[in-house]
Formats: C-alpha cells, structure tokens, sequence
C-alpha cells in the first residue's frame, strides 16, 4: 500500500526522555541518561545531530522531573564561549550543541505511563503533521558510505508516504527479545508491514526483522493513543496504537544499512563507547592498544 495523496515534509521530531535511567544509577542520580557521554558527546546529540541530517528542524523533548540539563545542553552557553574567546579557542566544537530559539520545545510527561503517553503528550506541538520518533538509548550508526538511519527513512518516505519504522534483521534466536513485523511485500529496503508482534517466541516469530528505535508516524497515531487502554506491564504502548493503524494507512519497514547499540544497558554503552572509539583516526591506535593490553592481562 502507497499513499498517493500530497505528502507534508518531516519537519518535527519527539525525544521521549522522562526515563529515570536507573539501570546507570549511580551515575544517573543527578544526570539525565542521555547526558552520559559516548566518547565525547552525550547520547542525545547523536540523536539530535541524525535529526538535523534528515532535515528535521523542530525538536521536541518529551522530559520529567531532574532533565532541564537536556534543554541546557542546547542552549547558548554566553559564559562559556566568551571565556572560550578571550583564550582564543574556536567555537566550531559547540555548534552541533546550538538549537535556534523556537525550534526545541519541551513538554512535561508527569506521569510514567509509558512510550505511548510519552508520545500522546507531545500531541499540542505536533498537531497535524506526521513526525518522527527518535528513541535515544538505541544509537544508530551507518554503515560507510550510508547516510543516518532517519535520512534513509525519510527517503523512504518521500517514495511511499505513510507510517514507517526502522528494522534490523537479527539471529532468529534473539527474536525473542524484540518487537518483530510480520511482513508482506518487500522491494529493496522497504517492506510492507502486516503486523506487529512484541517479544515473540522464536517458533511464534513472524521474521527475524526487530523494531528499532526510529519511527515516522501520521498525526492519526494521536488520536489512537488518546482512547488506547493499558498494555503490557501496566503502560500505554506505543506498539499497540501502530497495529491499529495497520491497514487503514500506508506501514512499511526501512531496514536500516547500519548498527544499532543498546546504550539503555551498560554492556552496550560499553560497546558502543569502543565501536565508536575505533572509528576515529585520532584515537583508534591507540584504544586498539589499550584492548589488546587489557585482554592480554585478563
């Protein structure tokens, strides 16, 4: 199924970020999780820079108690940069941290009722105009050559319209841990989506494709989660309100030419930390050193 009809641009995108990151606690005692850094930036600016690549202008920051340091992060530091002047050190590091007033709104979730809520909450901002959801804790980076996993979603928008979500295709015997399609016409990257199916067993599984943390919904996805009773373990889920839509509108899958790191748990922050590290010129010798060492000596 293709939407035929005019297609509104992507220029809106929701950060569900009210989580309370206990699983980093300690660490996330006084700090937003999506603050701890992942070699150099805070996982949120991978989020926010992968927005900004796909055209997105209009950010939206869905945040709870103890997460104004999130909003921080993107303003104008007059302090800082005019010390960083009179020392005549070059302000180029800070541009991606910079967000033009009028473009990131914040809104409060106040209850923790789930993603679903998260995203119903933004509703006001996002009116009627379809946007994208970035879930920060899942860091998508591309393969060489490839460009952000939103830029190839948004792509693949502007060819089909409708509802999209990213995928990765996974070991069958790790189906278990995910939200999984179940599929129907494939052409390239894109595949038709006929259904959802949350952490099915491996014999249940409908494919080995999981639902990554990257959406492009229709404003109609609003008005679902408005009426959408409790779900899994008590909360409004955000999966239950797209299989609605199933059917009604365009759904497609984008599987994403890329990686994706779980940096919601420590390991995979772990490894994305000295993924990432291995990536860059000017530190991969020296990090590919230290692990040698450290393995050697474990």
């Amino acid at each position: 199924m293709t939407d035929n009809a005019p297609r509104k641009p992507i220029r809106k995108a929701v950060f569900p970020v009210a989580g309370m990151g206990t699983r980093f606690l300690p660490a996330t005692k006084a700090i937003p999780k999506e603050m701890l850094p992942v070699i150099d930036r805070p996982l949120i600016q991978y989020a926010v820079d992968e927005a900004r690549e796909a055209g997105i202008d209009q950010l939206i920051f869905v945040t709870g108690r103890g997460k104004t340091a999130i909003v921080e992060h993107f303003d104008h530091a007059f302090e800082l940069e005019t010390t960083m002047k009179d020392r005549e050190k070059s302000l180029e590091i800070l541009e991606p941290t910079r967000i033009q007033p009028g473009n990131l709104v914040a809104v409060r979730q106040q209850v923790p009722l789930g993603l679903g809520h998260a995203i119903w909450c933004a509703r006001t901002v996002v009116g009627d105009e379809p946007f994208a959801i970035f879930l920060p804790d899942e860091l998508m980076i591309a393969n060489k050559g490839s460009t952000g996993c939103m830029k190839q979603m948004v792509e693949a928008y502007n060819e089909v319209g409708g509802n999209l979500i990213s995928v990765l295709e996974v070991p069958e015997e790790d189906v278990s841990s995910y939200g999984v399609i179940a599929p129907g016409a494939k052409h390239g990257a894109l595949t038709e989506v006929t259904g959802l199916v949350e952490k099915p067993r491996r014999e249940d599984a409908p494919s080995n494709l999981i639902i990554s943390g990257r959406y492009i919904l229709q404003p109609e996805v609003m008005r679902v989660l408005e009426g959408q009773e409790k779900g899994a373990g008590g909360e409004i889920q955000l999966t239950d309100a797209m299989a609605q839509m199933i059917g009604s509108q365009p759904f497609h899958a984008v599987t994403f030419a890329g990686k994706r790191y779980d940096c919601g748990s420590k390991t995979g922050m772990v490894e994305a930390t000295l993924a990432l590290a291995l990536e860059r010129e000017d530190m991969a010798d020296e990090v590919r050193a230290i692990a040698r060492r450290l393995l050697e000596a474990s």
